[in-house]
């Protein structure tokens, strides 16, 4: 497991590699990441429920999640009654019925082909603050056992970018603006034609509400995401690469395909 050495800046630390290789895995494919991955979550679902009785989680919302989530839908025996969703970010402007607005992905590719016992979604309409705070108080009604995340081209998990990601931030659910390099990712990934039609602001879980999940599967496929898979993995805990500090989970399972690997291979 990595060590971590604090510096004076609390969103800054070094790290001693390697991280433990039994939670880094590689797969020639995306598919058979996707398939890998959704059966290690399937099997961690079904413990929780077993100890229990019901299973919390937060889910990513993206195209590079779209195997995974296709595979969670095929896997046989997923007690989906007993499981409650969330998800982890979603813009501000958007009207309702966009079909970018994470809710309606996950709508879309998930909450409607299973059974869940419940699903709660980032609001729309209201104040951003009071949407916020809904949102922390229905996360703190119980602990998370599960979260289902990706790393952004920037190195950001959900929406904490690396111009206002915080280690320490005490907030549960905030307010962001988007950095430029987040916003042309999600024209690059064909969710907008064009970056002026990506919103400025989101919602987003914040790192330390993130982080205090039980456990986190990390997947993440393709060659644009190398360059911060490998800042993830090598390079220091910082805010630089908001997705570093998932080095520092005691239970944190990778998931990558060859053109993510860092490693080449």
């Amino acid at each position: 497991m990595t060590t971590i050495r604090k510096t004076s800046n609390p969103n800054e630390a070094s790290s001693e590699w390697p991280l433990d290789r039994n939670r880094l895995n590689v797969f020639d494919s995306r598919g058979a990441m996707a398939e890998a991955a959704a059966v290690a979550i399937a099997r961690r679902i079904s413990d929780v429920i077993k100890a229990k009785s019901m299973c919390r989680m937060i889910f990513a919302a993206a195209p590079s999640q779209s195997e995974l989530i296709a595979a969670l839908v095929e896997m046989p025996d997923i007690p989906w009654a007993k499981v409650t969703a969330f998800h982890m970010d979603d813009y501000l402007g958007l009207p309702a019925d966009a079909p970018q607005r994470f809710s309606n992905w996950l709508d879309r590719h998930l909450f409607s082909k299973v059974d869940l016992g419940g699903i709660h979604r980032i609001r729309v309409n209201g104040e951003a603050e009071d949407i916020c705070d809904d949102y922390s108080s229905l996360l703190a009604e119980a602990p998370i056992d599960i979260v289902c995340l990706g790393i952004g081209v920037n190195g950001h998990i959900a929406f904490n970018d690396p111009p206002i990601a915080d280690f320490n931030d005490p907030a549960a659910v905030r307010v962001v603006e988007l950095d430029a390099i987040c916003r042309q990712q999600q024209v690059d990934d064909e969710c907008f034609s064009d970056i002026a039609d990506v919103p400025t602001h989101a919602v987003t879980l914040t790192i330390p509400r993130l982080l205090a999940a039980d456990a986190l599967y990390c997947v993440v496929p393709g060659s644009r995401k190398r360059n911060a898979v490998k800042a993830a993995l090598e390079g220091p805990v910082s805010t630089a690469c908001p997705a570093s500090i998932l080095r520092t989970h005691p239970d944190l399972t990778f998931f990558l395909d060859t053109e993510a690997n860092p490693d080449g291979r």
